[in-house]
C-alpha cells in the first residue's frame, strides 16, 4: 500500500517521462478478466499538450497512465474509465492513446463538437469510448435542443453512449430534461454538485432526486471535496454522507457508481487516491453495496461485460 507521499506531483512529474510513448516499453499490463472493482472517473494527461483556448486552468504537473494503473494495483482496482479533461478540448487524441494501452482494463468518455461527424465517433467507439461529458463550469448552457445537437444526440443514442452532466445542480432541471427527451443515457458527476451552503439542500439536488424516476439516469458517488466550498472543511464529506440514502432511495444502487477524481485537479494537497479509496467505506459500509455500487453497476454502464 503506497503512503500518502507516494501522490504527490514529484512522483507524478518523474513518472511523466515514462507518459504514453513508453507504457509499451514499460509494459503497461492489463488486468486479469476478473473485475474486483471499477474507478469510474479520473483524468490523464502531460504538460505540454495543446490546450483548449477556453479554459478554467491547466496544471502544473503530469499525471500519465502508468502512474494512474499504480494506484488502480494498489488498491485492488482493476478497471477504470478515463474522463477527457476539460483544459484539452475536443483533442481526444491522448486520451484515445491511453485506451489502446489497456483497452480491456480501460474505457473513456470524450469531450466532443455536437457537429462531429458520425464516421469519427464510430470509429471513437471502436477505440474504448462510451460517451461524451459536458463540463459546463464556467461555461453557458449548450443549446440541446437545438438542431445540431438534436442530430448529435440521436448519433449518440445510436452508439448506445451516454451524456455526462459537470454542473451547478441548480443547472440541472434546466440540462436534463432535453437530454431525457432525447433518449440519452445520463451521468451526473460529483453528487450533482450542490451548493456547498446548501448540501442535500439545494432545489437543485432535489431535481437530481427527482430525474431518478426516468431510470435514465446515473450518479457518481466521487469528488466530495469538489462540494465543500474549499475541499478541506469537512462540508463536502458531511454532503456526501447525508446525500448517500437520499440517492439510494430516488436511483437504487444500480444507479450509483463511484469514481477516485484522479489526480483530484486542484485539490492535490488535499486529498490522495488513499483517502477517496478509504471513503468508499464511509459511504458504503455494506459490502454487498460496495459490489453493487463498484463492480455491477459500473461494468453494465460502462461496457465491461
Amino acid at each position: 500500500m503506497p503512503t500518502r507521499r507516494a501522490f504527490n506531483t514529484g512522483l507524478l512529474a518523474m513518472l511523466g517521462s515514462t507518459a504514453l510513448a513508453g507504457c509499451a516499453g514499460t509494459g503497461v499490463r492489463e488486468s486479469s478478466t476478473r473485475i474486483t472493482a471499477i474507478d469510474t472517473h479520473a483524468h490523464v494527461f502531460e504538460r505540454g499538450l495543446p490546450l483548449a483556448n477556453a479554459r478554467r486552468y491547466a496544471p502544473n504537473y503530469d499525471a500519465p497512465l502508468p502512474a494512474y494503473l499504480a494506484q488502480l494495483d494498489a488498491h485492488g482496482v482493476s478497471h477504470g474509465v478515463l474522463i477527457q479533461p476539460s483544459f484539452l478540448g475536443v483533442d481526444n487524441s491522448y486520451l484515445l492513446a491511453a485506451l489502446k494501452q489497456a483497452p480491456q482494463r480501460l474505457r473513456g468518455v470524450a469531450v466532443i463538437d455536437p457537429a462531429a461527424p458520425e464516421t469519427l465517433l464510430t470509429q471513437m467507439h471502436a477505440e474504448g469510448i462510451v460517451g461524451i461529458r459536458l463540463n459546463l463550469f464556467g461555461a453557458p448552457d449548450p443549446q440541446l435542443t437545438s438542431p445540431v445537437w438534436q442530430a448529435a444526440l440521436a448519433r449518440l443514442r445510436a452508439l448506445g453512449w451516454h451524456v455526462e452532466l459537470h454542473v451547478e445542480a441548480r443547472r440541472l432541471p434546466a440540462l436534463l430534461p432535453p437530454l431525457l427527451e432525447a433518449q440519452v443515457n445520463v451521468v451526473v458527476d460529483h453528487f450533482g454538485r450542490p451548493d456547498p451552503k446548501l448540501g442535500v439542500d439545494d432545489p437543485g439536488f432535489a431535481a437530481l432526486l427527482a430525474a431518478g424516476r426516468s431510470r435514465r439516469v446515473w450518479v457518481k458517488i466521487s469528488g466530495a471535496y469538489r462540494n465543500s466550498g474549499n475541499g478541506d472543511d469537512g462540508r463536502g464529506a458531511a454532503t456526501a454522507i447525508a446525500a448517500m440514502p437520499r440517492l439510494k432511495d430516488a436511483f437504487g444502487l444500480d444507479r450509483l457508481v463511484w469514481g477516485s477524481d484522479w489526480p483530484h485537479t486542484q485539490f492535490e494537497s488535499q486529498i490522495n487516491y488513499d483517502k477517496a479509496w478509504a471513503f468508499v467505506d464511509v459511504l458504503l459500509p455494506n459490502a454487498a453495496d460496495r459490489k453493487q455500487v463498484l463492480v455491477d453497476t459500473p461494468a453494465q454502464l460502462f461496457r465491461f461485460v
